[in-house]
């Protein structure tokens, strides 16, 4: 791999996402044509670039990896204005890399979310909640009352919410579902 662009990218999604589900990570990766030395590579190049001390911030290093975005619009969260930019991501043509930055160009928010105009998954039942089929926001909308949950790592969140009136938990990495669990009470 010579130049890091999007599929080098898409190595590094998948590198945090094999921790949970390393078949399909796997599988994805050969998709992209990708070795796991390749794999390996994109994750060192990536950290080098992240903790680079001449690094030129994360939305920057987005704009130099991904491109131009989409599409990018402003978007009020509470009181707070900010850019939300999506680029598209060939491994999962439905969705997006979503980046919320603050007017000076710190990177708030950086996930995978539903593109816009592709239809979300139907999500009635914890049996639904397969991995990869859904994003944060998706499950938030589906089992609400959720209650956000501290993460084992930045790039990963979890939900806890109930479910055929038992406790349930979500996880996600880079905000696509990686596993659920169910009480069994």
């Amino acid at each position: 791999m010579t130049t890091f662009g999007p599929a080098a990218f898409q190595l590094v999604l998948l590198r945090r996402m094999a921790d949970f589900q390393p078949e399909l990570a796997d599988e994805a990766r050969r998709r992209l044509g990708a070795s796991l030395a390749d794999q390996r590579e994109a994750n060192k190049r990536w950290q080098a670039m992240v903790r680079s001390p001449r690094s030129r911030g994360a939305l920057a290093r987005y704009r130099s990896v991904l491109g131009p975005p989409e599409s990018a619009e402003r978007r009020t969260i509470g009181d707070l204005e900010c850019e939300a930019l999506l680029w598209p991501v060939p491994l999962w043509p439905d969705l997006r890399f979503e980046v919320l930055a603050a007017p000076d160009g710190a990177v708030w928010n950086d996930w995978l979310v539903r593109a816009p105009g592709a239809p979300g998954p139907v999500l009635d039942s914890p049996e639904d909640l397969r991995p990869w089929s859904a994003t944060v926001d998706e499950v938030a909308r589906a089992f609400a009352p959720v209650r956000p949950m501290e993460g084992t790592a930045p790039t990963r969140w979890r939900l806890a919410f109930e479910a055929l009136g038992r406790p349930c938990v979500a996880e996600f990495t880079y905000g696509l579902l990686q596993r659920t669990s169910l009480d069994q009470g």
